[in-house]
């Protein structure tokens, strides 16, 4: 780590977008290293997920401050909220004129601010660069990928980022292998979560179950689809009791249909996620985060897709892609009762990736600020190499 008194990014101005629920998890470490490197930050909620189950809760149960700024933004169609978070930040970002604008993930508020940064000539880091899918009928691939082409900093969290930035053309410079913030959430909240009583007020034994999460549209929206799911997910039950907290989005879907075995719970808060996690003998879901919380936590997982943007956790981490056949699922889960994958973490998933986001911001600003002869122009950034890591040729921070 950085020696402490180095206050690596004093004197930056960095806006700090979040908007659903995802996020949150993801700018607590940067905006808490910002701080602790004396750095400014305005904290900006577009409101895209608004409802106290998806988003006030998260701010307690992660001790996030408040934000700043919020837009309410709202729901809708992915152009009309995209069009809509675009319209609220431009004129913020106008009146607080910061030295960078940082996003995260792959919402449609991650891309709507990086738009509205880069065109306002206001250098932007992606946090979270640089993961692919390779499925471009996911609305999240299109924001990752337009996202990375805007920005200025690429901050990867696991070595295949840096290769597809590189392959798609990125400047070596301006790409840095930092680490998974999520990870960084998780650990500092991983004791506390073990201490939450949720498993015991809903008479659950630890490794005697199994937790389902299922929100993507292609798997929740067609009923043929969601049938299928359900009835593996049935059959799974008979050998393991899963329970299912439900996503807002999914409860309509699911009211009657939820086979013998599967118990659906309401909307859980972050801790008490992560406490499920934490006691399930295996996961399945078709969320990107669960795929790297289990990993880390080192409970098994199936993910119900097609694909996955994060393949590190399956070759270095508990997770394994099955797709929606049910046959699959079935297969899948029943092999992995009988002989779970041994715990497996990758490597700078360690806890202090938001520290190393905020050395190179810092580190980027100062690097400007000398060629400006002492000033901080607007424009954008020069990428500059990361203390924290070593070099190597497919660069680990340069």
């Amino acid at each position: 780590m950085p020696d402490q008194g180095a206050l690596p990014a004093a004197g930056l101005h960095a806006v700090v977008i979040a908007g659903a629920r995802p996020n949150f998890i993801k700018v607590k470490p940067v905006l808490d290293a910002l701080a602790a490197d004396g750095a400014r930050s305005s904290f900006v909620h577009t409101g895209q997920h608004y409802d106290e189950a998806m988003s006030d809760v998260f701010f307690a149960d992660l001790g996030l401050r408040q934000p700043d700024y919020h837009l309410e933004a709202g729901s809708g169609s992915h152009a009309v909220q995209t069009a809509a978070v675009m319209t609220a930040f431009e004129p913020l970002l106008a009146r607080l004129a910061p030295d960078v604008v940082v996003v995260v993930g792959d919402v449609n508020s991650t891309l709507a601010c990086a738009l509205v940064a880069a065109k306002a000539n206001v250098p932007v880091a992606h946090v979270e660069a640089g993961l692919r899918s390779g499925d471009r009928t996911m609305p999240e691939e299109i924001n990752r990928i337009v996202t990375d082409r805007v920005s200025d900093l690429l901050f990867a969290p696991s070595p295949e980022g840096v290769v597809h930035l590189l392959a798609e053309g990125a400047r070596p410079e301006s790409v840095h292998l930092a680490g998974n913030v999520m990870v960084d959430t998780l650990l500092a909240c991983r004791e506390r979560a073990r201490s939450r009583p949720v498993l015991a007020d809903l008479g659950l034994t630890p490794g005697e179950y199994g937790l389902v999460t299922l929100h993507r549209p292609s798997n929740v929206d067609d009923p043929a689809v969601l049938d299928g799911l359900l009835a593996a997910l049935g059959e799974i039950a008979r050998r393991c009791p899963l329970v299912f907290p439900v996503h807002p989005r999914t409860a309509s879907r699911l009211a009657g249909r939820l086979p013998d075995g599967v118990r659906a719970l309401g909307p859980a808060g972050y801790l008490d996620c992560v406490a499920l996690q934490m006691g399930a003998r295996l996961v399945l879901t078709d969320s990107g985060g669960v795929q790297e919380e289990s990993t880390v936590l080192g409970v098994p997982c199936l993910t119900l897709r097609e694909s996955t943007e994060r393949p590190i956790t399956v070759t270095e981490g508990t997770n394994r892609v099955v797709g929606c056949s049910p046959a699959a699922i079935m297969a899948g889960a029943f092999e992995v009762l009988d002989r779970p994958p041994p715990p497996r973490c990758p490597d700078l998933w360690d806890g202090h990736a938001g520290r190393r986001i905020s050395a190179v911001l810092g580190r980027t600003l100062e690097r400007r600020a000398r060629r400006g002869g002492g000033s901080r122009p607007r424009g954008r950034a020069e990428a500059v190499p990361d203390p924290l890591l070593p070099t190597s040729p497919v660069d680990r921070g340069a």
